[in-house]
């Protein structure tokens, strides 16, 4: 199944549990998402691909608060709260030539050293998988979505999609290229999955708000789990297990990939949680994934072949 994004698919700025779905899927279906990103502002001169789609949204109208252009939501068939929804990404590809980074005040890792807005629009080669600085280097591109989220809890009512949170969102983790899988629990019926925020290449830290922003496609297999004791975002490359923690404090991140990675490690290694401990000490690797969120991220990674 194809999803386009438009006005009528995309939801810019927030997540609702109300939203209705734009596309329903059997578990286990494939489904193939296409994304855009960005507002008017960040549109590049003549010479560069825009998809019309884009320029259809920003007619709409602006939302009136900030936030990520996202295509969906996505039900998946059979899924209830207390499931896990798989998330297999088969694929991800660029839809556009160009990409934007930009800096604005008061925002961003150091938010008060730059009075004054910056931005450069990134010429893509996909053929070559680069984007060119403007100063004339490239860059290697590592496609990936920023966001990637179900339907918060319906309590919660309508959120903004700037802080990650247990739904997933905007979880910033650049690990979560094509081959890698997210797992995210499920709070509402069909599970309710939107994705966004392409983003061509990005730092661990995202340090200046921004990466290299983009427009996407991304090919998805989504797969309802009831065999998974999984609360909280985790994900797993092809050699790699992937705990977050996600929190204001980010030495409260470290605290929450931490503990979680001990209890995976415990689980899949049939070892004690002192030992799993020591084990992510000698073998864990502890990466900063972003501190621009208002909740920051931090994720530990762990060799698959050490459990």
């Amino acid at each position: 199944m194809m999803v386009d994004a438009g006005p009528d698919t995309c939801h810019w700025g927030y997540f609702d549990a109300t939203r209705k779905p734009v596309a329903t899927v059997p578990s286990g279906a494939e489904v193939t998402i296409n994304t855009v990103s960005g507002g008017p502002e960040v549109l590049p001169g003549d010479g560069f691909h825009v998809p019309p789609e884009l320029r259809a949204i920003h007619a709409a109208g602006a939302p009136s608060v900030p936030g990520h252009l996202l295509t969906g939501p996505v039900a998946v068939e059979s899924a209830k709260a207390g499931d896990v929804l798989q998330i297999d990404i088969l694929d991800v590809k660029l839809r556009q030539d160009w990409g934007y980074t930009y800096v604005r005040p008061l925002a961003g890792t150091l938010p008060l050293d730059f009075p004054e807005r910056h931005m450069m629009i990134l010429p893509l080669d996909p053929e070559a998988g680069e984007a060119t600085l403007p100063w004339g280097k490239t860059l290697p591109l590592a496609p990936f979505f920023g966001v990637m989220a179900v339907a918060p809890p319906l309590s919660w009512g309508r959120i903004s999609t700037i802080e990650p949170r247990v739904h997933g969102g905007n979880l910033d983790n650049k690990e979560l290229v094509a081959g890698t899988t997210l797992y995210l629990p499920v709070f509402n019926d069909g599970a309710l999955f939107s994705c966004g925020d392409g983003h061509g290449a990005q730092g661990d830290g995202e340090v200046c708000v921004t990466a290299v922003e983009t427009a996407l496609q991304g090919r998805f297999r989504l797969t309802v789990r009831r065999d998974l004791d999984i609360t909280y975002p985790e994900a797993e490359t092809p050699t790699h297990l992937i705990t977050m923690g996600m929190h204001a404090d980010l030495d409260t991140c470290v605290e929450i990939a931490v503990r979680r990675m001990i209890d995976v490690v415990s689980k899949r290694a049939a070892i004690g949680a002192a030992e799993a401990y020591m084990l992510c000490s000698l073998a864990g690797n502890l990466r900063v994934t972003q501190t621009v969120n208002r909740e920051k991220g931090v994720h530990m990674m762990m060799e698959k072949a050490l459990l």
